[in-house]
This record gives C-alpha cells, sequence and structure tokens, in this order.
C-alpha cells in the first residue's frame, strides 16, 4: 500500500466548517494531518470559513482530503467548489455527497432499488406526526433528514412526547421523517475504494447510538469481529456495496444498517466522510483488516478526483 508521497503534491486537509459537527470535524482533521505529515505527505490543514474559495486559489493546492463532517463539507457543496477549482478532492463526488445526506432520499433510492430499509413517515405538520403514530405505532425514531452523528434525533415511546421530538428535529433545519423502530443489533461496515471491510457491532446503555454514545460514554462497545457467520457477512457485504453505489457514493464511506430479531437486515444511512480519529469506526474496520491508519489515510488521498 506504499505510494510515492511526492505524487499527492501539495495537500489541503480541509476541517471544521460550519456545521453542528465542526468539533467532531476538527478532530478528524488533526487526526488524518498528522497521519499524512509523518508519511512525509506536504500536508496543511485548514480550518474550512466561507472565505475557503480564496484559501484555496491563493494557496494552490494539489489535492484536497476532506474531514468535513455535515452541511458544507459533506453535502455535496465542498465538492462542488472543489471540481469548478480542478482540484481533486477524496470521497464521493457531488451527487453522491448531496445524496447520501439527505437520509429521505437515501431511503427513497433505496426504496425504488428494492433494498430494505425501515417504514418511514414525512413530517411536515402536527397531523403528520399523529399520523405516523396511528400507522407506524410507537417506539418510532424521530431523524431531521440533513445532519449527521445522530443530532436532532429522538425515540419516540409516548404519545405525548412525538411533538417535543419532532420539533427538537425540526430545529436542526430540514424536514424531518419518523421511522419505524427496529427492535435488534445496530451494525456498520465501511467501505474502501470497492472493497467492504470487516463489520463492527455496537453496544450502548442509551436507547439509541446517539451522539453522546458515540463521542462521550465509555461504555459504548464496538465488537469486530462483529460475530456474524461468513456466509451472513457475504451476503449483507453484498447488501452493503448495492446500498452504496444505489446513492452514487464513491471512494470511501461507511453504511449503517441494523439486523432484527428475526435476522432481517434493514439499511440506516451512508455516511461519506465519517470519523477519522484513531477511535473511529472506519480506522477499526481498517485495522481489523491490517490496513493501520496512516495507510488508510494514503489509501482514501489515492482516490482523489474531480470527475
Amino acid at each position: 500500500m506504499n505510494a510515492p508521497v511526492n505524487d499527492f503534491g501539495k495537500v489541503a486537509v480541509l476541517m471544521g466548517g460550519w456545521s453542528a459537527e465542526r468539533d467532531i470535524s476538527l478532530l478528524s482533521g488533526a487526526a488524518v494531518l498528522k497521519a499524512l505529515k509523518a508519511q512525509g505527505v506536504d500536508a496543511h490543514g485548514i480550518d474550512v470559513g466561507h472565505d475557503i474559495a480564496s484559501v484555496l486559489e491563493q494557496n494552490h493546492f494539489d489535492r484536497a482530503f476532506i474531514a468535513l463532517h455535515g452541511r458544507g463539507g459533506e453535502d455535496g457543496t465542498m465538492q462542488g467548489l472543489l471540481s469548478a477549482m480542478d482540484i481533486p478532492y477524496t470521497g464521493s463526488r457531488i451527487l453522491g455527497s448531496a445524496l447520501s445526506m439527505d437520509k429521505l432520499r437515501t431511503k427513497q433510492i433505496w426504496q425504488a432499488a428494492g433494498l430494505p430499509t425501515p417504514e418511514y413517515w414525512i413530517l411536515d405538520s402536527e397531523a403528520d406526526c399523529q399520523q405516523a403514530i396511528e400507522q407506524g405505532g410507537l417506539p418510532l425514531i424521530i431523524k431531521p433528514v440533513l445532519e449527521g452523528s445522530s443530532i436532532g434525533m429522538s425515540k419516540v415511546e409516548k404519545d405525548s412526547d412525538m411533538l417535543a421530538a419532532w420539533q427538537k428535529a425540526k430545529d436542526c433545519g430540514g424536514r424531518v421523517i419518523a421511522e419505524r423502530w427496529i427492535h435488534g443489533a445496530e451494525y456498520t461496515a465501511a467501505v474502501l475504494n470497492g472493497r467492504v471491510l470487516p463489520m463492527i457491532r455496537l453496544e450502548t446503555s442509551h436507547l439509541f447510538y446517539d451522539y453522546d454514545a458515540k463521542y462521550q460514554a465509555e461504555d459504548t462497545k464496538y465488537i469486530c469481529p462483529c460475530g456474524l457467520d461468513v456466509d451472513d457477512e457475504k451476503f449483507l457485504s453484498q447488501m452493503i456495496t448495492g446500498a452504496f453505489d444505489a446513492v452514487g457514493a464513491s471512494g470511501w464511506g461507511r453504511v449503517d444498517f441494523m439486523i432484527d430479531n428475526k435476522k432481517q437486515p434493514w439499511l440506516i444511512e451512508v455516511n461519506t466522510v465519517p470519523g477519522m480519529t484513531d477511535h473511529s469506526l472506519v480506522p477499526m474496520a481498517a485495522k481489523q483488516a491490517g490496513i493501520n491508519f496512516e495507510q488508510l489515510v494514503i489509501e482514501i488521498l489515492k482516490g482523489a478526483s474531480y470527475d
């Protein structure tokens, strides 16, 4: 996996930004920057602001490693700018980034492709909230469609909690959906240059794998190998590849899914710029596959393009 670092030229590591996931992005970007520098790559950390176009133009970067999470960095916005400036960048292209960031569009595409994803209801009004309860029953999980890291999400177990959960998700901006609650185990699968890495099973004491469980709780468990048998993991790898391709994602990323108590898998969402700290899920899966963190960032950077 060794690559001539001089081939990469001057690399901008884009981090921070203005989304709700800014703090996590800064951690990811710092880890990526350190790993690239350790291998002799001419890498430069950029805390992205609204002047990013002029910063990129003035510094004549040859490539960009996108470590931006959420809106403004993971939704096609930064990908469009870099494409217009002819700067090769890591990860999914414009369309794949935009579709994957939108949980509603992702689910609609998966449904059209015949891929399994939990039933959902669009919540545009209080009447929609009541209808979701009547049709889907409780519990439900309420999600803003344009946020990552489980920001704005709530599990609703009582009718009386529905409107507060809807308002919390609405406050994030964009549309809101209610999704049928899946009783079962939660998994994630990293994708790297067309390869599905070893899957990880997640266990948390929280109601679900929320922001606190991801970044603050000390009792969250990450189980890799995940315990599935070889045939099941092979089948799921094909499903993950299909789900990733269906939304136009490419390069690297992560697909989250669940397996219910009847062993039925359910696709949840795609992350096109997952966390990249030493303790994040993609590096964890890569390590299980024999790829250390420094090798991982090089493999991601190799895939940089703008077509």
